[in-house]
């Protein structure tokens, strides 16, 4: 049988690639072949050697041993110029964009319109031009003379591929293309992608999201610990098989087998309502239950979630942990009252980049180390060396910046810093978007442990799936009410999202 990546000729062929780091093997003799006019994807954990293998494609980073060859010629210094100059371009998941320029700055940054063939700027023209490049391709009206810095994260992605179509590129690499969008721009950026690929254009697709690979690539390869382990049909070959391939492991292992029995309510929420969002929205959390909450975007769900965090003020209903009603309704109060909240943006809201593990750690609970005036820095690395051993975190060591790590360890950093805390309530927010594999089925573990010791825990997440595996119960939201509260076990994927869409009746909690 033919192999997907010999179906046509070759636009890109990386071959026997070896990379090594301070002794440390990023790459080992990995190998990628790209059908030319093909959708790619390439998949697997952090760490598994894909950025590396970006990066060297990119020309940041030179091989230590096998060739890359572009349309069959080979590359014998590939730079970053000489990439562009091949007609390589690349749509990182970190927006690469000025936040002080505007929108027609950005698209058109370093080719920007002249005036008569004079130095001037013809800035009207490059706004009308920017304005007209986003309608055409996403269908979407974004003034163009709006900072960058003051749009949404999906709106910043949405100028940044626009930017690389500009280049009229032969091989465009998308890293994580959809982390920020919903689905509507998910569909525009496919419909987008589809066009690309009619035109001849190559496209290598780098995403976590499994349905995503099977939705839109040709062909897939999967990568662990620094090799490729095989190319395959992504439309026929089962998402199971493709996370064996990634993790060596059998996709039944991704979710703890649980055998909890739940206590009393640590979180009750009677009448909440906030105008616009959601109304009367009453909800039970029990120590040692995982209850999930699921919505459309504008459901209310994500809006919930803030109110309970005291991000966001409700106008009318009552919040009660362990039968306290919290005073304040703030951050500082939530905290107090034993709330603990990882945001879905880790980056943005749940760490400090530029500080250490250990400063991240223990930010939320100084308090506990607090000897007088002083704090003791023993027991304070003691907690910290214990959280990196007990959650798996990968990192050179507790005083490493956290801006160094893999998104899966971020993101594990934020949860040490509520473990450190010791909450009785953990509110997550989308806890495994934009992590690997490998990363999720730790973090389901942490979330089942968690529980397993007690807290309670309430998971907002869009992966229905990952619901379904977690949770004991499931809350469905639709247009700022609860339409469905059941248990896990007793529902499937096709029901949530009947309730979700509005098509299924409602039931009170």
């Amino acid at each position: 049988m033919t192999r997907p990546d010999q179906a046509s000729p070759l636009a890109l062929e990386m071959r026997d690639l070896v990379k090594d780091f301070a002794g440390v093997r990023a790459l080992d003799h990995a190998n990628l072949r790209v059908g030319r006019g093909t959708v790619h994807g390439l998949i697997g954990q952090n760490g598994a050697g894909k950025s590396t293998l970006i990066k060297l494609l990119a020309g940041i980073h030179a091989p230590d041993a096998g060739t890359i060859a572009v349309e069959g010629a080979v590359q014998s210094r590939l730079t970053p110029h000489r990439a562009e100059e091949l007609g390589i371009h690349f749509i990182h998941q970190d927006r690469l964009l000025v936040p002080t320029f505007t929108v027609a700055e950005s698209l058109f940054l370093g080719a920007e319109p002249r005036r008569f063939g004079l130095p001037w700027l013809n800035g009207g023209a490059m706004r009308r031009r920017a304005a007209t490049i986003l309608r055409e391709t996403f269908g979407v009206d974004l003034p163009a003379g709006a900072l960058v810095g003051e749009l949404s994260a999906a709106q910043q992605q949405l100028v940044q591929i626009s930017r690389a179509l500009l280049n009229r590129p032969t091989i465009l690499v998308f890293d994580e293309p959809t982390a920020a969008l919903v689905r509507r721009e998910v569909d525009s950026l496919f419909g987008v992608i589809g066009r690309l690929r009619a035109q001849g254009i190559t496209i290598v697709y780098i995403s976590h999201y499994l349905h995503e690979i099977g939705e839109i690539c040709d062909a897939v390869t999967v990568m662990r610990n620094g090799a490729d382990v095989g190319t395959v049909h992504p439309r026929t070959t089962p998402a199971a098989d493709l996370v064996s391939m990634m993790v060596a492991r059998d996709i039944h292992d991704m979710f703890p087998r649980r055998h909890r029995t739940a206590g009393p309510p640590v979180l009750s929420v009677t009448g909440l309502r906030a105008a616009g969002a959601f109304e009367n929205v009453s909800l039970t959390v029990r120590r040692g239950e995982i209850v999930g909450m699921t919505g459309l975007v504008g459901s209310g769900a994500k809006d919930v979630l803030r109110c309970l965090f005291g991000l966001q003020r409700p106008d009318a209903g009552r919040i009660e942990i362990e039968g306290a009603r919290i005073g304040g309704r703030s951050p500082s109060a939530a905290v107090a009252g034993g709330l603990a909240l990882v945001p879905e943006d880790r980056r943005g809201h749940g760490v400090a980049l530029s500080l250490s593990v250990r400063e991240n750690t223990t930010i939320a609970s100084l308090d506990r180390f607090a000897r007088g005036p002083l704090i003791d820095r023993a027991a304070e690395r003691s907690e910290v060396d214990r959280l990196i051993r007990d959650l798996a975190i990968k990192t050179p060591g507790r005083e490493a910046a956290v801006r160094n790590l893999s998104g899966g360890n971020q993101q594990k950093v934020v949860l040490a810093k509520w473990l450190s805390r010791q909450s009785n309530l953990y509110l997550l927010d989308e806890p495994t978007v934009g992590v690997d594999v490998g990363a999720k089925v730790e973090i389901y573990r942490l979330i089942d442990e968690l529980a397993g010791k007690g807290a309670g825990i309430l998971v907002l997440s869009a992966d229905l799936l990952e619901l379904l595996g977690l949770c004991d119960r499931i809350l469905v939201m639709y247009r700022g009410r609860i339409v469905h509260d059941g248990p896990a076990a007793a529902t499937d994927s096709d029901t949530l999202l009947m309730h979700a869409t509005g098509a299924g009746a409602v039931v009170h909690a």
